[in-house]
């Protein structure tokens, strides 16, 4: 013990001593120079990634030396270093990473997407790209990254809840269905004519509808020809909106324009990679209906309340026909089915720095959740192909696309069906499995799947850039572009769509049959050139514009057939009519010119201007000038911000003022055209005139003006971006109502209106945690937009005074004011706005709401943590709109209501919110009903939030599968909506047609 003590005593001097020798023999060991080891140099290998797979292009270097390379298409790389050398990989967008070599051979690693390096990334503005630190107009823009977290099908659902200014709804949810989008508002009075122009790889896309109501298997009337485009194949998607970014594109921008550029080849190694994905939709939420035993109290009481003690002998659920005691869900027997989505994507390209190329093939089946088999499909096959010569002076691209889109969807409105089908409606099917008709006393409404309903598009789309650099600063291109659509749709209605009981023959089978195509040509030459001059730097384009469209239609209905067989075979057909027979020929020429300087890389100015002509005018006002200047002043570089600010990382003031035109007017309507009368003299067809020649009617105009703001805070972290328009469109292109004794129901004219659009756009992306392994972006977006009509002289004598009011928006309905439900007479109750002691029409309808969103916008968090990734996406849209009342009759009648019915009238002194119910014998019920749906009574909050998009991706790591590349994915869309609205949906509120579905799905991707 004692020993131990004193040691341990002692050893309290040891190590100081030891310590101070040491600090005495430094100064010996510093003067003698010791040999330095050679290190050995080796070859270290690896694989880069992202989120999204692997990465080609990243600059791999070795830290402190000149050595460099970059990974292949593979994200593969070799580059020669030493154990303790640091590996450097950088990429625009992308965070860089040191990675100390250690002593290992191979090194891979996985970047994260840097949110404050996205200044640097350059921008598509349509015939040029711009930084986005540099832009002075106003361009939205979406990646590939952000529509790969989609199962959909439509490109305009991708950008859904995800873009200032752009407001996208879903019209349907059947398979193939349309969208509308609008671009910082409606600018025209014309229905139809407010739709922003698509280019497609340089491409101008037309949009227009081409099916028709008679056929169509989405929305009467509206075919989606969007539906050709495959979002996978998309590389982004800008949208331009102010003066500035659309004046080049002249009369076709006044609407914005919406640019989608589709993936190319890069250089590297083959690789070949395959997508594939399965999910399922449903309806996500239906409409409350009444049970049997509350619809059988509805109906009794109706006829109590009309006077009537016995039953007709055609009320066949309450007379005893129909068993009292069946109730059928038939919303979920008509449309509660599931929807399989299934696709596959296989995609193969590479090549070298000189020569790159792209082949990728998709196809994507959908079926319905309707009752039978129907499926939507679409295929089709994209090639992308780039040469650059070694001189780096010619350049070439190709991209062209070929899809078909097979439809055999429905006709029928089940939806609408299936709220009006009694709860105690007989079964489907009798005993023998067969169509139930019971005795005839209904009409089964799966009869209507005898009714086929085929549609077919295909669609080519092909584009070619020329270039050459003629000297340094001098470069000349040309694109050539080609389209080329062709739509089939038929609508057959053989005669097993009746009763049997009717014997009705072949000879009531008929068909619809339309056809569609258009085919369309561009050239556009191009000049540009740059210099500098110090700190001066100078941008000019000069360009022209060369198109032809030429469109065919043939609408025609076939009846009276031999057999129900040859019902495709229309010269088996006895009558034969033709509604549609035109051929129209569109032609199109421009001269546009850029001229964009930029003075110490902080004060930018960029002009832009266009002549169009346009066939769709008479002479002398077939041409038109449109133009725009835009300027930014990039404050955070002047001296006393960039030395004293630490916490300001980017600062722009930027504004634009210019006119667009637009010339969606349709084609010949300045000219006295004649169309077929349909009757023969003589033995020939007769002509009669079909329009009245206007050769006075010119351009609309839109003039432009905003003005931004944007900011970035410590290294861009958070990142604020702000913008103020005014848009007014003046010289409005309508049809002037003309009295019948004319002839004519109307005749095209400019009309002396202006109508006024004014918001503002909001955008802030946050940072909040950003390390190597692990990181969390927010991204939120909202826009706050009015309509205005400013003028418009001699609207009250006009046709338009029940439309429009001035001083309001051109959104808004005119409709009457509900004050009530009588408790005495139990009627709904309207303002006399005249006091004439009436309720009319003309008079009385001068309460206002406008259905246009006060606002809307969306919130998406990005997390990723090494290889998984969770993206969700929270759209919200603040409006009104017409709920279940504006497009329910009245109750009583042999047809189901909204459970909310069970709370109305039924006693004298009852106050209730409905009226009371009549079989259809109470006129005045009746009148007051009509009235209702017309009314502020049956407008209520259409507001909701929606979880719109939700994606958990995970990528595994090469250690674990060394010579493939896997990513599996779960994606949902329409997961949950928050809403008091007063119906089944409140982003598609017309009614009859499916609302859009929940889709789950699950995808895997493999790349060899």
């Amino acid at each position: 013990m004692n020993k131990n003590s004193l040691f341990m005593g002692w050893a309290v001097f040891y190590y100081p001593i030891l310590f101070g020798l040491y600090l005495c023999c430094l100064p010996v060991m510093a003067r003698t120079p010791l040999p330095k080891p050679i290190l050995q140099q080796y070859t270290i290998t690896g694989t880069v990634r992202d989120s999204q797979g692997v990465l080609p292009g990243v600059t791999v270097s070795v830290q402190g030396k000149s050595t460099a390379t970059i990974t292949d298409y593979q994200g593969k790389y070799g580059i020669t270093a030493t154990a303790t050398d640091i590996l450097v990989f950088s990429f625009v967008g992308y965070t860089t990473l040191n990675i100390p070599i250690a002593g290992r051979t191979i090194v891979s690693v996985h970047l994260q997407e840097d949110a404050t390096q996205l200044q640097e990334v350059r921008i598509n503005a349509g015939y040029y790209s711009v930084k986005e630190s540099e832009r002075t107009g106003s361009i939205a823009r979406i990646t590939a990254k952000a529509i790969e977290t989609q199962p959909v099908t439509n490109v305009l659902a991708t950008m859904q809840g995800r873009m200032a200014g752009v407001n996208i709804v879903q019209e349907s949810g059947i398979a193939g269905g349309g969208f509308s989008i609008s671009i910082r508002g409606l600018n025209s009075l014309r229905e139809g004519a407010n739709a922003p122009l698509f280019i497609i790889d340089g491409v101008p896309y037309s949009s227009d509808p081409i099916s028709d109501r008679q056929t169509s298997t989405s929305i009467p009337g509206d075919g989606n020809p969007l539906g050709s485009i495959n979002p996978s194949d998309i590389e982004s998607l800008e949208i331009l909106k102010d003066a500035d970014a659309t004046a080049i594109y002249g009369s076709r921008g006044a609407n914005g324009v919406v640019l989608i550029t589709t993936k190319k080849g890069k250089a590297g190694k083959t690789t070949f990679t395959i997508n594939s994905s399965h999910g399922s939709g449903r309806v996500s939420k239906i409409m409350p209906l009444m049970n049997t035993e509350q619809y059988l109290l509805m109906r009794r009481e109706a006829f109590a309340t009309d006077g009537i003690t016995t039953y007709p002998a055609n009320a066949y659920d309450v007379n005893g026909t129909w068993d009292p005691s069946r109730y059928t869900d038939w919303q979920k027997k008509l449309t509660g089915g599931t929807s399989e989505v299934m696709g596959l994507q296989a995609t193969v390209g590479g090549g070298s720095e000189q020569t790159k190329y792209l082949l990728s093939g998709n196809y994507r089946t959908e079926s319905s959740v309707f009752p039978g088999d129907f499926l939507y499909t679409r295929g089709g096959a994209r090639l992308s192909f780039d040469h650059v010569s070694e001189d780096k002076k010619f350049h070439i691209t190709f991209s062209g696309s070929y899809t078909v889109q097979h439809n055999d969807l429905p006709w029928t409105d089940f939806v609408t069906l299936s709220r009006q089908l009694a709860p105690n409606a007989p079964a489907l099917y009798d005993a023998n499995n067969k169509l139930n008709w019971e005795n005839s006393t209904w009409e089964n409404p799966l009869a209507n799947l005898e009714s086929k309903n085929i549609a077919t598009t295909s669609d080519l789309i092909a584009n070619s850039l020329l270039s050459y650099r003629v000297a340094k600063n001098l470069e000349f291109k040309t694109s050539l572009g080609f389209t080329d659509l062709h739509n089939e749709d038929n609508r057959s209605i053989p005669s097993t769509v009746y009763d049997p009981a009717y014997n009705l023959g072949s000879q009531y089978s008929s068909i619809y049959s339309n056809t569609v195509s258009k085919r369309s040509w561009i050239v556009e030459p191009q000049l540009n050139w740059r210099r500098e001059y110090g700190q001066s730097k100078i941008d000019v384009l000069l360009g022209a514009s060369y198109q032809n469209q030429d469109s065919k239609k043939l609408l025609s209905l076939a009846s009276g057939f031999t057999s129900n067989s040859l019902l495709n075979d229309l010269s088996s057909a006895s009558v034969v009519q033709l509604f549609n027979n035109d051929a129209i020929y569109y032609k199109y020429q421009a001269f546009f010119g850029r001229a964009n300087y930029t003075f110490a890389d902080k004060y930018i100015v960029n002009f832009t201007g266009r002549r169009d002509g346009s066939s769709r005018f008479g002479p002398g006002k077939q041409f038109a000038t449109f133009g725009a200047i835009g300027g930014a002043w990039l404050f955070y570089k002047e001296p006393l911000l960039a030395e004293n600010s630490s916490w300001l990382s980017f600062g722009k003031l930027r504004s634009s003022y210019g006119t667009t035109g637009n010339d969606q007017i349709g084609d010949y309507q300045f000219l006295n055209t004649y169309s077929s009368s349909g009757y023969q003299y003589g033995g020939t067809n007769g002509l009669q005139p079909a329009r009245l020649y206007n050769a006075d009617f010119g351009w609309e105009t839109n003039k432009k003006f905003e003005a931004g703001l944007e900011l970035g805070f410590f290294n861009d972290r958070i990142f604020l971006t702000t913008a103020w328009y005014q848009n007014r469109s003046s010289n409005q292109l309508v049809g002037l109502p003309l009295a019948g004794t004319t002839g004519f129901s109307s005749i095209q004219a400019n009309l002396d209106a202006t109508v006024e659009n004014t918001g503002f756009e909001a955008t802030l992306r946050l940072v909040p945690i950003k390390t190597n392994n692990f990181s969390w972006t927010t991204n939120f977006n909202v826009t706050r937009a009015t309509n205005k009509l400013i003028s418009f002289p001699g609207l009250a004598a006009s046709s338009y005074r029940s439309d429009y009011v001035i001083g309001a928006p051109t959104t808004i309905k005119k409709l009457f004011h509900f004050t009530g439900v009588d408790p005495q007479t139990g009627v709904y109750q309207f303002k006399d706005v005249n006091g004439d002691g009436a309720i009319s029409f003309e008079d009385d309808r001068e309460t206002v709401k406008d259905f246009n969103p006060k606002y809307y916008g969306g919130l998406q968090n990005l997390f990723v943590f090494k290889g998984l990734q969770l993206d969700f996406l929270f759209q919200f849209v603040k409006q009104e709109n017409f709920n279940f009342a504006a497009t329910q009759r009245f109750a009583g009648l042999l047809s189901n209501q909204p459970s909310a019915y069970v709370n109305s009238w039924h006693q004298a002194g009852d106050l209730a919110p409905y009226q009371r119910y009549t079989t259809g014998t109470d006129q005045q019920v009746m009148q007051a009903s009509e009235y209702f749906g017309l009314s502020d009574g049956a407008v209520s909050d259409a507001s909701y939030i929606r979880l719109k998009n939700i994606s958990l991706s995970y990528d595994f790591s090469r250690a674990f599968l060394p010579q493939v590349g896997c990513r599996l994915s779960l994606q949902a869309q329409n997961l949950l909506t928050i809403t008091s609205y007063k119906g089944a949906d409140p982003e598609f509120t017309q009614g009859g047609s499916l609302p859009p579905l929940r889709v789950v799905s699950v995808g895997i991707q493999l790349t060899f």
